[in-house]
C-alpha cells in the first residue's frame, strides 16, 4: 500500500530504522508522540496504533 522500506518509514517518522524494526516485531511500544506521528502518516486513529496483548495474540 505504501511501498516503503523500513529506512524510508524511519525517516518520515524521524526515528531510527531499529525503532521501526522493533515496533514491527512487537518488541517496542511507541511513545504517545510517535503513535500520533504514525497515526497521522497512515491516516488511522491513534487507538489503532496500540493493541492489547490479547488482541495481538488472536
Amino acid at each position: 500500500m505504501y511501498d516503503l522500506t523500513q529506512e524510508q518509514l524511519a525517516e518520515k517518522l524521524d526515528v531510527s530504522r531499529q525503532t521501526v524494526i522493533a515496533i514491527e516485531a512487537n518488541k517496542y511500544l511507541p511513545s504517545l508522540g510517535l503513535a500520533f506521528k504514525m497515526a497521522n502518516f497512515f491516516d488511522v486513529k491513534v487507538d489503532d496504533i496500540f493493541v492489547t496483548s490479547k488482541e495481538r495474540d488472536q
